[in-house]
């Protein structure tokens, strides 16, 4: 097998400012903790820490965050480096129950054990 190299700014995540209300729901969400609260919105923080599950873009009620899930999944690399068809190992989070009795987190610390 090749040598596996990290490749930095190569994220789709994108975070439209005038559609964010600032509800926080990216920073429960995330299980990388990519975002952050400046001022009231949501503002991304780690670009490089995001994995591309897409939970974040999906939870957003307004539709400020975006991403192409599965794009850079780790999962999905990890699997088809070892030549498992990668795409049917996404993190896709299509059925996650994100309520908030269901979500474990520490407050504070944008990580949850949603995904």
């Amino acid at each position: 097998m090749g040598e596996l190299i990290y490749l930095k700014n190569v994220v789709t995540l994108e975070l439209d400012r005038e559609k964010c209300i600032g509800c926080s729901m990216c920073l429960i969400v995330c299980p990388h903790a990519v975002f952050g609260m400046n001022n009231g919105y949501a503002g991304i923080e780690n670009r490089d820490a995001c994995m591309e599950c897409g939970a974040c873009a999906r939870n957003c009620p307004t539709g400020a965050v975006t991403v192409h899930a599965g794009v850079g999944c780790a999962t999905a690399v990890i699997n088809a480096a070892l030549g498992r068809d990668g795409s049917s190992y996404c993190c896709m989070v299509e059925s996650q129950d994100t309520s908030a009795e269901k979500l474990s987190m520490t407050e504070g610390s944008g990580r949850s054990t949603c995904c």
